[in-house]
């Protein structure tokens, strides 16, 4: 991986390294993820505030996929915006692509959402990619996305996806960085 890439990556794991230093903590799921693995968190950290453990995860996840495609892919383009609304996070290519950590919430405004920005994104000639970290997600939202359209790739699938569009091997660099960014 390119020094430059390497030193702007860890920048970005060193800023979320501190957020989560300094969170003051205010349903059960033990098991772990490579991005929790970086910053040494376990499932009880998590669990004592998962609602902000889930946006905090995913906006890094979001963080990291979209600098390593603008620094690796010619035909990136930064986050869509339609009417004020971002319906992805980058485009690569032909590729409209949005991440999440994980999909939980099977709420209706959410699950419309997901099928109109599909739809939304395909008529306008990009394929849909919806880019998930983990592989514990709602089955509803999953098919809500499906049905709107999205590629959804999860786990391992959206690691060989970066890998495919950008070279680099996101999943190596983030095990390599695990519990270098400790936050116990």
């Amino acid at each position: 991986m390119d020094s430059n890439l390497q030193t702007e990556l860890s920048t970005i794991l060193s800023q979320y390294q501190n957020s989560f230093i300094n969170k003051v903590y205010a349903d059960e799921n033990n098991e772990s993820d490579i991005l929790m693995n970086v910053f040494s968190l376990t499932a009880e950290t998590k669990r004592e505030n998962r609602q902000y453990w889930g946006r905090e995860l995913g906006m890094c996840w979001q963080l990291i996929v979209t600098k390593i495609c603008q620094y690796t892919c010619t035909n990136f383009h930064p986050a869509l915006k339609v009417d004020g609304d971002e319906p992805c996070d980058l485009i690569v290519g032909k590729y409209a692509i949005d991440t999440k950590y994980r999909i939980g919430s099977g709420d209706s405004g959410t699950l419309k959402k997901f099928r109109e920005y599909g739809n939304l994104l395909t008529t306008m000639g990009y394929t849909p990619i919806l880019l998930i970290l983990r592989n514990d997600n709602l089955p509803a939202a999953i098919n809500a996305c499906k049905s709107g359209n999205w590629q959804v790739l999860t786990g391992q699938e959206s690691m060989d996806f970066i890998h495919q569009i950008s070279g680099i091997d996101v999943k190596s660099f983030l095990e390599s960085n695990a519990g270098k960014y400790q936050v116990n």
